[in-house]
């Protein structure tokens, strides 16, 4: 039977808490964003993330040893396959705004390819495995 090693990662929340005097709110989460002084850190263990997979290798402790082999998306973090299936419900609502007056749109044809993006969507924001 084939053998995985499977690296899989959840992120940790860091966070600090500064005061910064600015003119407008903007200003001041633009101090924040731009300051690079982490020295009260804190780790909120309470809000780490999902567990997701982030390599595949075929064999025994094969980390970075061999080829990586694809990430089903089922086990990419969601905020990555929210991106990457962005990129598809992007592409069919273009072609059907740029359908001119003129043009005729092929309902049939656009359904067929809407509905499983429209599943898949759905199951990602329902945090569950994507329709097969």
């Amino acid at each position: 039977m084939p053998v995985f090693t499977i690296e899989t990662t959840y992120r940790l929340p860091v966070y600090r808490q500064q005061t910064y005097e600015a003119a407008t709110i903007d200003e001041a989460c633009r101090r924040a964003i731009d300051d690079d002084d982490w020295f009260t850190e804190k780790r909120d263990y309470e809000s780490a993330g999902e567990t997701y997979v982030t390599g595949i290798w075929s064999g025994e402790n094969a980390a970075y040893s061999g080829a990586a082999q694809p990430i089903p998306s089922d086990y990419v973090e969601a905020p990555q396959r929210i991106a990457l299936h962005l990129e598809v419900l992007l592409g069919l609502v273009k072609v059907l705004a740029s359908q001119s007056d003129t043009e005729q749109l092929d309902r049939a044809f656009w359904l067929e390819r809407a509905q499983p993006a429209i599943a898949k969507a759905e199951a990602i924001l329902a945090g569950g495995r994507e329709p097969d």
